[in-house]
């Protein structure tokens, strides 16, 4: 049989046999086990398509496991308290836990604990990064939601405290869930409270976009691909599908059923705790307190399959099925370094002197142009060029055109080679 292209990986608080489970989509089958533990609700992530992480129910490190390598545990990640969520960047670059009211983010290829951010007043219960790596959004039982730009964040003064770019504050209770959408730092955000409402942001500027009121609380919430649709799960069993294409849509309303794409999936007994969307957005996976994975047609709006578990499930994520999933033989193309339980500069976790690591960074020479500027100096100057040359500006306008398309090439050469070299370094074995 052909490996699936795409899997669901389920984990429940109940089983005393494995930690993590893989299902194929489409067919229910059952592909691999995790042993170890139990993963705790909102903490299963993927690493590098290498690596699978979620953190021990109600202790204070992150179980790793190699992808292919189901029945031995790769390494465990010990945190300062017990972690409530776990996220990794879609580039695999870092990891982010939170502990208590505090956010720990870690590099990953050398294992340093490059912050700890205590701007929630209790716990955090969710964590996401965007897809483009820019941003991570932060849900806590204070309230409130947090936009980290990552950029802010890494840095080598350890003086400063980071502030969050954006603070979207407008719940009443607890954060339950988060879900960040597609398109880098101009996506949508949606975040699920027990005041029994789930609230629409725009990333870019904190903006509250759609605030839908519902009977029940709301547990977990997501996208579809294309974010025609947000499916939201609540106490009552019940996922609730809302359009986002509505004609009459206000920023302000309250779910009710109708023809226009807002319906009910039924057929959960207890709260749905968590909820994933196919790559093509036609397949909805939901698992439950009623200790059940739901696999429904979206279309259709049925239960086309229904995976048990042995306790209540924690987590269900569909992924792209990672490329050394199902050949035993393989190996991770980087080794997953120690992690640190103490920031980069703290005392007992100096760097060798050998070390060399590239972050982001401030710019020291202020009156020095970046790349990024010299390429909006060109382009603009390339715009303003070109319509002059509509209007009839010379053979001279074209000859600077020639000159300055050859100098963003060059400059597009000299950022690909700084690419390749600092790719070089992060991956070079230690």
């Amino acid at each position: 049989m052909a490996a699936p292209l795409e899997v669901v990986v389920t984990s429940d608080s109940g089983s005393q046999l494995w930690n993590s489970t893989v299902f194929d989509l489409y067919s229910g089958s059952s592909l691999l086990s995790y042993r170890g533990g139990n993963s705790s609700a909102r903490t299963l992530s993927l690493l590098r398509g290498e690596f699978l992480l979620s953190a021990q129910v109600g202790k204070n490190f992150i179980n790793v496991w190699e992808i292919q390598r189901k029945d031995q545990l790769q390494q465990k990640i010990v945190c300062p308290g017990v972690v409530t969520c776990v996220t990794a960047s879609p580039d695999g670059l870092f990891l982010a836990a939170g502990v208590a009211e505090a956010i720990y983010l870690w590099e990953v290829c050398t294992g340093k604990l490059l912050s700890v951010l205590s701007r929630h007043y209790q716990d955090v219960t969710c964590l996401k990064f965007t897809d483009d790596s820019s941003h991570f959004i932060s849900g806590g039982k204070d309230n409130l939601a947090l936009v980290w730009s990552l950029c802010s964040v890494i840095q080598l003064d350890l003086n400063h405290t980071p502030d969050p770019r954006h603070v979207l504050s407008r719940h009443s209770l607890p954060i339950t869930d988060l879900h960040c959408g597609l398109m880098g730092a101009q996506a949508r955000v949606a975040t699920a409270s027990l005041d029994q409402t789930v609230k629409m942001w725009e990333l870019s500027s904190g903006e509250l976009l759609l605030s839908i009121l519902f009977d029940v609380e709301i547990m977990s919430v997501t996208f579809d691909p294309c974010e025609y649709f947000l499916f939201c799960g609540g106490t009552d069993g019940n996922i609730f599908q809302v359009s986002l294409c509505s004609q009459s849509l206000s920023r302000d309303k309250s779910f009710q059923s109708d023809n226009d794409g807002n319906q009910v999936f039924k057929g959960h007994r207890n709260l749905v705790t968590c909820l994933s969307v196919s790559m093509d957005g036609t397949l909805l996976a939901s698992g439950s307190h009623d200790e059940t994975v739901r696999l429904w047609d979206v279309q259709s709006k049925q239960s086309i399959r229904c995976l048990a578990h042995k306790g209540p499930v924690t987590n269900v994520l569909i992924t792209a099925a990672p490329a050394n999933m199902f050949l035993p033989d393989s190996r991770p193309a980087v080794p997953l370094p120690r992690f640190s339980r103490h920031l980069h500069a703290s005392e007992g976790d100096g760097g060798e002197s050998g070390d060399v690591c590239v972050r982001l960074a401030p710019c020291t020479q202020e009156e020095e142009e970046t790349y990024l500027q010299k390429a909006d100096r060109l382009s603009s100057l390339m715009n303003a060029v070109t319509d002059k040359s509509v209007f009839g500006d010379g053979e001279n306008t074209k000859v600077r055109v020639a000159e300055l398309e050859e100098e963003v090439q060059t400059l597009k050469k000299i950022n690909k080679d700084l690419y390749d070299f600092s790719s070089q370094l992060i991956t070079k074995p230690t």
